[in-house]
């Protein structure tokens, strides 16, 4: 029953991280038919939440016993650290803007070694040994993921930059997702933190597409850092059946729910070692539906980001004995 259980929750956990890994090759898409960032995200973010709430009522009903509800500070966290799910999105969807989606998502996936530097932090102690060499094979992977031994090759540096933003900003989401109110349903904890990543959506939506349209003094502020005026427009709510509901369920419900079905049985190491399937599922969509060019060495760089991320979650020996002893 237990070897089910874990073949159960890994296979929960890499259908979550491959349907996620699709995410940005859909938002790539979108793009190509003119719709803007705001669009995107502002789409994903309401109907994910619809659906959040839908399950969630549906979940309350069914229930035969009483669902914990959050106190008043728990809600208050939960709805400032949903602020950091609202800007991983964000920043991930900027960043497709000026690089290509294989970029994007090795870059983002250095949210395997900025989690090492937290923790580092919040211990207050140095990473042992294994997970320091598995930051140097990340940082080895990552270059050459990039292609960047390429001298041909040139980057946009403001992807590069809102990459590394979506990686410190999804950091910050696993932390507070794994620490925060682990009490409470699952669809009420992703409500609420789905609502406070709605305010950063809505509050950028403003900024940058709505409010230049009818205020001088926005327009002129947005214009000044950048010249693309082709966002200056009102909102396409095409956006909502094209491709809203397409990105709302493989970015905001259908992967959470398979992780937290999934993770419980799979365990915190062979689960996280399972989402990184997120990687390769996302270049081979780029690569097939975009057209993408991805080069042999790109893949030597992806595959070592990936056996870093095995080698930072096997268990140690003396956590083997514990488990034997148990």
């Amino acid at each position: 029953m237990k070897k089910k259980n874990i073949l159960k929750g890994v296979l929960f956990v890499g259908i979550g991280a491959s349907i996620y890994g699709m995410l940005a090759t859909f938002v790539k898409l979108a793009y190509e038919e003119g719709y803007t960032t705001s669009e995107v995200t502002t789409s994903q973010f309401i109907l994910g939440l619809v659906g959040l709430l839908v399950l969630n009522f549906i979940q309350t009903i069914t229930s035969k016993q009483t669902l914990a509800s959050p106190t008043s500070k728990e809600f208050k966290m939960l709805l400032l650290a949903g602020t950091s799910l609202g800007c991983t999105s964000l920043f991930y969807y900027i960043a497709v803007q000026y690089i290509a989606v294989s970029i994007a998502i090795v870059l983002l996936m250095q949210s395997v070694w900025f989690s090492v530097v937290v923790e580092s932090f919040l211990t207050k102690s140095l990473p042992n040994a294994r997970k320091i060499a598995s930051v140097i094979i990340v940082l080895i992977g990552t270059v050459l993921a990039t292609n960047l031994i390429n001298v041909d090759i040139k980057l946009d540096w403001k992807g590069v930059f809102w990459g590394l933003m979506a990686a410190a900003s999804y950091t910050l989401t696993m932390f507070t997702s794994n620490t925060l109110a682990t009490h409470l349903p699952v669809f009420r904890k992703s409500i609420i933190m789905l609502c406070g990543g709605s305010i950063v959506v809505f509050i950028f939506l403003f900024f940058a597409q709505i409010g230049p349209l009818y205020f001088d003094g926005l327009k002129s502020f947005y214009l000044h850092f950048t010249e693309n005026t082709q966002h200056i427009h009102s909102f396409d709510y095409s956006i909502l059946w094209k491709y809203g509901l397409i990105l709302s369920l493989f970015g905001t419900v259908i992967p959470p729910i398979l992780f937290n079905i999934g993770f419980p049985n799979a365990g915190l190491g062979l689960g996280s070692i399972v989402s990184s399937l997120e990687l390769p599922v996302s270049v081979t969509m780029a690569f097939v539906l975009l057209g993408e060019q991805v080069v042999f060495i790109q893949w030597i760089g992806i595959a070592l980001i990936l056996f870093a991320i095995v080698l930072m979650n096997l268990p140690s020996k003396k956590e083997l004995i514990l488990t034997e002893a148990s």
